[in-house]
Order: C-alpha cells, then sequence, then structure tokens
C-alpha cells in the first residue's frame, strides 16, 4: 500500500525509483506517466502538486513506474507513441514507432508525383505510422496497409479512424503474398523484419522482451522479407512504380543488390539523423 502523499511528493519517489531502475530522463518519464493515469496537462499537474493523489490514481500510477523500472517500454504502459508529429496508438502487437523510421517516410514524399491522385502500399505496417504519415501530408493520396497480424490492423484502424483517414486508408489482416494490389499501386512503402534471427537474443530488453518478434526477425541473414517483397514487386508492379524500404544500418549494400539484380534502376540510400544508412529507394523501370 502506498502512503497518502501529494502529487509533487509521490512524483519524487516515482523518479527516484526510475532512476535507480537505469531509466534514462527518470524525471520526465515520471511526469509523463502521473499525466497519463490523471489525465492531466502539465499545467494541470503543476497546479495540483500540492493536493493530495486519490488512492486509485496512485495505485496505478505506481503500477506503471514499477513496470517501466522493469523495462517495459514507455509507449506500451500509456498506449501511444508520436511519429511524424502525429500521435499514434500502438500495443505489444506492434512495433514502436520510431523516429529513424520518418526518413522513409520523407523519401516516399520526394518521389510521388506533386498534385496527381495516386495509390500507395504499407506492407507490414503495424501501427499504421508510415502509411498515415504518408496521408496526412498528401491529401490527394489513398492506400492500403496490409500485415499478418490481426491485432496489429486493429491497432492501424483505429489510428486511421483517429486521423479521420478511413475514407482513403484501407487495412487488411494478410500477407504481401496473397495480396492482389500490386499492379494498382504508384509506390510501395516497408518497414519489414530485418533483423539476423542470431541477434534477436542479443537486443535491448525491452525490444526483445516485449515487442513482436514476427516483425522483427529476417531470417537468417536479416534479408528474407527484402527477397520476398522485392521478388513479388519485380513481377508484379507497373512499370515506373517505387518502392521504398527502411533498412538496418548495415544493410545498404546488400538491398541495392538484391534490386539491381530484380532490375529495379534509379537506386538510392538514405542516411537517418545519426548518418548511417536507413533507408533503400528504387523504381521499377
Amino acid at each position: 500500500m502506498h502512503e497518502a502523499r501529494t502529487y509533487k511528493v509521490q512524483l519524487g519517489i516515482a523518479s527516484t525509483r526510475l532512476k535507480s531502475a537505469g531509466i534514462d530522463r527518470p524525471g520526465r518519464e515520471a511526469r509523463h506517466l502521473m499525466q497519463h493515469v490523471c489525465a492531466f496537462s502539465a499545467a494541470d499537474l503543476i497546479n495540483r502538486e500540492s493536493d493530495l493523489m486519490p488512492k486509485a490514481e496512485t495505485e496505478a500510477f505506481f503500477d506503471l513506474v514499477e513496470r517501466r523500472s522493469l523495462g517495459e517500454p514507455y509507449e506500451y504502459l500509456t498506449g501511444e507513441a508520436w511519429f511524424y508529429g502525429l500521435r499514434l496508438s500502438c500495443s505489444p502487437a506492434t512495433l514502436i514507432p520510431r523516429p529513424d523510421s520518418e526518413v522513409a517516410v520523407d523519401e516516399a514524399l520526394a518521389r510521388l508525383p506533386l498534385g496527381r491522385l495516386s495509390k500507395i502500399a504499407d506492407l507490414g505496417t503495424g501501427t499504421g505510422c508510415l502509411l498515415i504519415a504518408l496521408l496526412k501530408h498528401e491529401p490527394r493520396l489513398t492506400g492500403v496497409g496490409i500485415d499478418l497480424s490481426a491485432a496489429a490492423i486493429e491497432v492501424a484502424q483505429q489510428n486511421v479512424d483517429a486521423h479521420g483517414l478511413s475514407e482513403r486508408a484501407e487495412m487488411r489482416a494478410i500477407g504481401w503474398r496473397d495480396w492482389d494490389g500490386w499492379g494498382e499501386t504508384d509506390l510501395i512503402i516497408s518497414n519489414p523484419p530485418y533483423i539476423r534471427s542470431d541477434v534477436i537474443e542479443t537486443l535491448d530488453d525491452s525490444v526483445r522482451a516485449y515487442e513482436p518478434h514476427t516483425a522483427l526477425d529476417g531470417g537468417i541473414s536479416g534479408l528474407d522479407a527484402y527477397r520476398e517483397i522485392i521478388a513479388l514487386a519485380a513481377t508484379g508492379m507497373k512499370p515506373g512504380a517505387w518502392i521504398v524500404f527502411e533498412i538496418g544500418f548495415d544493410q545498404g549494400a546488400e538491398v541495392r543488390s538484391l534490386l539491381e539484380s530484380a532490375g529495379f534502376s534509379s537506386i538510392s540510400v538514405a542516411c537517418d539523423t545519426g548518418q548511417r544508412d536507413r533507408v533503400v529507394s528504387a523504381r521499377l523501370p
């Protein structure tokens, strides 16, 4: 049981607990968890810091603090993440959207024809973050997000609805091998599983223990998904269509080679903010 204390005191206790667990920026995370539990804005928390925190809120808050101290990702605790300036729902059925993936959106936008109706597809959509960011940025786009996980598609559909895109986006629980829209799409974007199987167990605990392995594991070489998607795209995409992949930092040359061998042209590799290879783009002649 937690004693009755003010919001300010409980916040200090939580910050100390998170700091002792090695959490970066423990004070910030404690504040945000408290705001989440109490439905407070930052101003609310300041104005209420001298008030006693009710028992139910205290118990719920320290439950999240303890789970966070054990490594559970903040985004899964709160059920939301930010991507490309958009608030999105996320769950353990989906990968957590990360800033590095925003490079894929930038690269896709640079290749879409301006002012023209276009159709895009997001393969392995997860939260739908890539597709939603593109549709929010370009109102003349329509698109489809596909994912084998029905639970992930449920989250993606929530995000589509929340951002008012249900008229322009379709979410389907299906694999890319069974998808029949290759020849109708102007651009395909994908952040597929790309981590080598033998590396999974070496990942940070917050990733390895909580994020879905089916969205991480790219097989022995880490390239299984790229090989499959590129083979399907080479025979099914319409001429002139683009494909934009997020990749692992050390996979630029290998994915470029796969695309070249399949007959793609205009191949380029873009870096993330850390100057690591992050996105490969190519066009089907």
